[in-house]
C-alpha cells in the first residue's frame, strides 16, 4: 500500500467528516471523492496496516486487513433500505478487526470510532446471535469466579468499563436471585473506553489503541472460550 499524504487521523479528516455531514448526498461526495480517499480512506488504511503486527502479537486470531473493500474499514456507504434517515453516507470512521472465523460465527472483534463529536474505542460482542448469547451466559455461569477476575483486573479497569444494553428481567432457564444476575441480564458483551477527540488526532493515537486493546485480552479470551473459538 503505498505512503498516504497523511499519516495519522488529523484535523483535515475531521474537517471533511464535518463538511460530509453538512452535505450529505450524492452529488457532493462525488465531486469531493478525492478527498475522501485522501483525507480519510487512505488514513484510516495505513492505520489499520500500523494495527497488524501487534495484533499479531496479543491476538493472532484478529485481523487487520487494510483493503479499501471488504477489508477492516467498514463501508462509508449507509444501507438505507430499513431507515427512516435516508442520508448516503456515514460521517464517521468505524474500523473492526474481526476475528478470523467471523464469517462462520458470531465472534468477538476490536472497533475504532472516530467521528467530530465521538471518539471510542470497543472490545467484545455487540448484539450477539441467540446462541453464542447464551454460550457467553452459561460460561459465567459456570465460571463465575474467572469472570469475576477478568472484570476486576486491574489493566482492563483502567481502559475500559462495560457498556451495552441489559434485559429487564432475567433471561429464560436463569435464577433471578443467581449472583450474576445483572451481568447475565447483558443483551451486549462489549467493553467500551470513551476518547476524546484530541486522542485520536495524536501522532501516538495508534500505541494507545494498540494498549488498551492489549489490556482487553483477559475479558476478550473468556468470551472467545464461550463461543468455541481461539484467542
Amino acid at each position: 500500500m503505498a505512503a498516504p499524504r497523511y499519516a495519522t487521523f488529523n484535523a483535515e479528516t475531521i474537517a471533511f467528516l464535518r463538511e460530509l455531514k453538512a452535505n450529505n448526498n450524492r452529488d457532493w461526495f462525488n465531486e469531493n471523492k478525492p478527498r475522501y480517499e485522501e483525507l480519510v480512506l487512505d488514513v484510516a488504511l495505513n492505520f489499520i496496516q500500523s494495527m497488524h503486527d501487534p495484533l499479531l502479537k496479543f491476538a493472532p486470531h484478529f485481523t487487520a486487513v487494510p483493503k479499501r473493500m471488504g477489508g477492516s474499514l467498514m463501508r462509508v456507504y449507509r444501507d438505507t433500505r430499513f431507515s427512516k434517515n435516508k442520508t448516503p453516507y456515514k460521517t464517521n470512521i468505524g474500523i473492526q478487526f474481526r476475528h478470523e472465523q467471523a464469517k462462520d460465527v458470531h465472534a468477538p472483534g476490536f472497533y475504532v470510532h472516530i467521528d467530530p463529536d465521538s471518539v471510542f474505542l470497543g472490545a467484545g460482542m455487540w448484539r450477539p446471535a441467540p446462541e453464542a448469547l447464551l454460550g457467553i451466559r452459561e460460561r459465567i455461569t459456570h465460571k463465575q469466579a474467572e469472570w469475576l477476575r477478568v472484570c476486576a483486573e486491574p489493566k482492563f479497569k483502567r481502559q475500559f468499563s462495560l457498556g451495552g444494553a441489559k434485559l429487564t428481567r432475567p433471561p429464560r432457564g436463569f435464577a433471578k436471585d443467581h449472583p450474576l444476575i445483572e451481568d447475565i441480564k447483558r443483551k451486549d458483551f462489549i467493553a467500551v473506553k470513551n476518547l476524546t477527540l484530541d486522542h485520536a488526532l495524536q501522532p501516538k493515537f495508534q500505541q494507545q489503541v494498540e494498549t488498551a486493546f492489549k489490556a482487553a485480552t483477559p475479558y476478550m479470551r473468556f468470551l472467545c472460550k464461550a463461543v468455541g473459538v481461539p484467542y
